[in-house]
C-alpha cells in the first residue's frame, strides 16, 4: 500500500501549499511550477523514491484539483536494469486489477526491460528502475500501484 500511502501524503502536502502555489502560478508560473516539483521531491525523499509531478499537456497546472492525481513518475533506483519479477507476471497483474488493458515489453535495449500497459487514452510506463503513470489514479490504477511498488520494486509500507 505503499503507493496508496505515497499519493496520500503528496495530495496532503500540495493540497496544504495550494494558496501559495496559486499566487505564484499567477504571478510567474515557473515559480508556481518549481514549488510543486519541490514538493514532489520532499514527500519522495520520506519514501526514499524521486517524485516527479508532471503537466504534459498544456492548461493541466491550472487544474488544482487534480494536484497528485494523475501524470507522477516514481524513480526508485537508477541502477536498476531488471525486474526482480518475470516481466510476464506484471502484465498478467495488469490485466486482472486494471481489466481492458493492452500490455507490450518495451524498452527492450542495452539489457535493460520494461513494460508498458495502456488504452487508447493513457499508458503506464514500468521500468526495473521507475514508473511512470500517465493516468488519473482510480481506484484500480491505485491498486495495481500498489501492487507493483511491492512487487515488482520490493517496497514496503513504511513502519511509523
Amino acid at each position: 500500500m505503499i503507493f496508496t500511502e505515497l499519493i496520500t501524503d503528496l495530495q496532503n502536502q500540495l493540497k496544504r501549499d495550494l494558496a501559495q502555489i496559486r499566487f505564484m502560478l499567477k504571478k510567474n508560473p515557473a515559480m508556481g511550477y518549481t514549488k510543486i516539483v519541490e514538493i514532489g521531491k520532499e514527500v519522495g525523499k520520506r519514501y526514499n523514491i524521486k517524485l516527479v509531478v508532471n503537466f504534459p499537456k498544456e492548461g493541466r497546472i491550472e487544474e488544482f484539483d487534480m494536484y497528485g492525481k494523475r501524470d507522477l513518475s516514481l524513480i526508485i533506483d537508477q541502477e536498476r536494469k531488471r525486474f526482480p519479477i518475470d516481466r510476464q507476471l506484471i502484465k498478467d497483474k495488469a490485466i486482472e486489477i486494471l481489466g481492458d488493458v493492452k500490455t507490450e515489453d518495451a524498452y527492450m535495449y542495452e539489457n535493460k526491460e520494461g513494460v508498458r500497459v495502456f488504452t487508447n487514452k493513457w499508458k503506464i510506463d514500468i521500468l526495473p528502475h521507475s514508473v511512470h503513470i500517465w493516468t488519473e489514479f482510480d481506484e484500480n490504477v491505485t491498486k495495481f500501484c500498489d501492487w507493483l511498488m511491492e512487487n515488482a520494486y520490493q517496497m514496503k509500507k513504511q513502519e511509523s
